[in-house]
């Protein structure tokens, strides 16, 4: 059996108040919401017995069981939101299907239609003969991939994963990882990701009398932000361990690079996701004017596109830092820092390096679709 203690931080209070009070949500983050803030048992707690809340609310036990373990396990934004369904489906649309099913949507309706809806498009896929049998659901969820709503009147540009933007912005980032190794000039990667600093420890006795079995309680000591540099090429890595990840730990952490990682550096290439604390103002907001300039005149930034966030290769070495080293319950900052500081020891005297072989050329057969039109009446 194990028991899950709730402690919420003020910001976290603050920001489960504001949904159950404003805005719209869904009703699994409302229900959420609710269950996280009459279970705290922090310095903000207004804790009440689990029979009222499932008599308001009108939910089992199990339910405020299972909304307590997903909090402690896998975070505060992870809990507000439903969890992916982990049912394998028979693949029902291949590329080729879907592609004619965009390509329809963007074409003008049949006579006596103003526009396109969801059955229309699915008996006209049937009509065509693209497809034997398809529901109109799983059109919806074709066009929910591909950021299309041909049930809403609204004119302009239709957005598309691999738009030029995005195309533009990527090659840019492979163009780069093409670079050959130069001290000079090192191309470094940057991410950064939470961890949530978890204590298990037993929690009730076993009675005598009764079977033996292991009882746990989990309690949930907050999160902390790692910052991840690594230079590909070389095998170098430095890890960075915070509380917040503000516009100020972002910029000291880019300091760290520019004056610890790489001092005898002429010009340093940061790849990064392009994120809302990531910006050269950040630095004027954590040093002084000069100090500020000194740092951004020794970096020139690559930002990955949106949505591909996956082109950098900073995320690698974060997924190998969490699968060797923090693919456990740690409970504290301190702990975190210095298991963190030993891998990086470790990986970076063995030199490990990122073999990156996804290349321009990959990326455009992979881009190859039906043409769309670029402005078109939805």
């Amino acid at each position: 059996m194990i028991r899950y203690t709730i402690k919420l931080s003020k910001q976290e209070v603050e920001e489960l108040e504001a949904i159950v009070n404003k805005g719209t949500h869904k009703s699994q983050t409302y229900r959420a919401a609710y269950i996280l803030l009459n279970t705290d048992e922090g310095n903000y707690s207004r804790k009440v017995t689990n029979e009222r809340i499932c008599e308001v609310l009108r939910i089992g036990m199990r339910t405020i069981d299972r909304v307590k373990k997903r909090f402690v396990e896998e975070g505060f934004e992870a809990t507000l939101e439903r969890r992916p369904t982990q049912r394998v489906y028979e693949r029902k649309v291949d590329g080729d299907v879907e592609a004619k099913l965009v390509a329809l949507c963007c074409s003008a309706p049949p006579e006596g239609y103003a526009r396109w809806s969801l059955r229309l498009l699915a008996g006209k896929m049937v009509e065509l003969e693209y497809i034997d049998k398809i529901s109109h659901v799983t059109g919806r969820e074709r066009f929910k991939k591909n950021e299309l709503k041909p049930w809403k009147v609204k004119g302009g540009v239709i957005p598309r994963a691999h738009g030029g933007e995005f195309v533009a912005h990527m090659e840019n980032v492979l163009d780069v990882y093409k670079r050959p190794y130069t001290p000079a000039n090192p191309v470094v990667c940057m991410d950064e990701s939470p961890k949530q600093l978890i204590e298990m420890r037993d929690s009730i006795p076993v009675k005598p009398g009764r079977e033996a079995r292991i009882d746990y309680e989990y309690i949930r000591h907050g999160v902390v932000n790692i910052f991840m540099a690594n230079e590909p090429l070389k095998g170098k890595r430095m890890v960075e361990v915070t509380t917040t990840k503000t516009k100020v730990d972002w910029a000291h952490f880019i300091k760290k690079i520019s004056d610890e990682m790489f001092p005898q550096a002429d010009r340093i290439t940061l790849v990064m996701d392009n994120f809302k604390t990531h910006t050269p103002g950040a630095l004027y907001e954590a040093f002084e004017p000069e100090g500020a300039k000194r740092i951004w005149d020794r970096f020139d930034f690559v930002f990955t596109p949106k949505h591909g966030s996956w082109l950098n290769m900073a995320e690698i070495e974060l997924h190998v830092l969490n699968r060797q080293c923090l693919n456990r319950h740690i409970s504290t900052m301190e702990e975190i820092k210095k298991e963190a500081a030993l891998w990086q020891e470790h990986r970076n005297n063995k030199n490990s390096t990122i073999n990156w072989q996804f290349t321009n050329k990959d990326a455009r057969i992979k881009l190859i679709a039906v043409p769309l039109k670029s402005k078109i009446v939805l």
